[in-house]
């Protein structure tokens, strides 16, 4: 573990303002500071042209319950939530986490449920398809991550998580128009989509923490 107050830290620096329009609106869980960077371990999804076909047409319905609904550019399943690191702690915090993670073989999870979440604070809304299979090995990954999050005071994932990948979002909470009827029926477009089965079917190769503007990458066995 790396204590506070190390001789040589850094002295905390001025806050620095953030423009939520430059970013659709989002807004931070937390204010920017000088010298802490957001951090965020997750599994990188690469998807096919078929799953992005599928996404069109989920966001094209789910836009007749609330239009300013926005497509997800990439996705992933998160692992931790998005903590904030000390910029001298980015390399015993990556070092512990790759040891912790070299035993770890690729899996599969199937994610097929359609769901609704909100973040933490309320202010943005997600619609996500959540792991029906693959949820032990998953739990067994953060377990690990948790260890690492521990190590350094930061806080550890969510306790009885919902595993899912996001597919779209927008600002507010906005999950009482998502939820029921609409719901229904996104369900209904996934389970009656071409080879829904297979597409949904996720093999996770890599463990990716992105922190600030550096990613770091650890392959699965």
């Amino acid at each position: 573990p790396v204590p506070a107050g190390l001789p040589g830290d850094p002295e905390p620096e001025e806050a620095v303002s953030d423009d939520s329009s430059r970013h659709g609106g989002r807004v931070r869980g937390f204010p920017h500071e000088r010298g802490s960077w957001a951090t965020h371990v997750y599994l990188p999804c690469r998807v096919q042209e078929e799953f992005l076909e599928l996404l069109e047409l989920l966001v094209s319905r789910a836009r007749t319950y609330v239009s300013s609904l926005a497509a997800m550019e990439e996705f992933h399943l998160s692992l931790s939530q998005c903590v904030v690191l000390r910029y001298h702690w980015i390399d015993p915090f990556i070092r512990s986490l790759k040891e912790r993670l070299a035993s770890f073989d690729r899996f599969f999870c199937v994610a097929d449920q359609v769901k609704v979440y909100t973040n933490q604070n309320k202010t943005r809304t997600f619609i996500g398809l959540e792991v029906s299979a693959g949820h032990f090995q998953l739990l067994e990954l953060v377990s690990e991550v948790d260890r690492v999050l521990e190590e350094f005071g930061l806080p550890t994932f969510y306790k009885d998580p919902s595993f899912h990948i996001s597919l779209a979002w927008c600002v507010g909470d906005l999950s009482d128009r998502l939820e029921g009827q609409c719901l229904r029926e996104l369900q209904d477009i996934v389970d009656g989509f071409e080879d829904s089965a297979l597409l949904l079917r996720v093999q996770w190769e890599q463990i990716r923490c992105k922190s600030g503007n550096k990613y770091f990458s650890f392959p699965l066995r």
